[in-house]
């Protein structure tokens, strides 16, 4: 067996289990799983708003460095 057959075949063992234990646990236990994963995907959206803020503000800076550069040429030519 590879490596990447054994660590697949982990991956759902660990995958089963946490099902299983999922599946025998409490309300009170599912719905600490469920907010701990409403939390990790909160998490997950808000960093990639941070990263497509980001992203715009380089985009526009950008935008305004070739704006600045387009208009210092035609300047320089008339």
């Amino acid at each position: 067996m590879g490596n990447k057959t054994k660590g697949l075949l982990a991956l759902l063992g660990v995958g089963a289990l946490a099902y299983w234990k999922y599946k025998n646990s409490t309300p009170e236990e599912k719905q600490a799983v469920k907010d701990k994963i409403n939390a990790a995907k909160d998490n997950l959206n808000k960093w990639g708003n941070d990263v497509k803020n980001k992203a715009n503000d380089v985009a526009s800076q950008v935008q305004s460095k070739v704006d600045e550069a387009k208009t210092k040429a035609e300047d320089s030519l008339s």
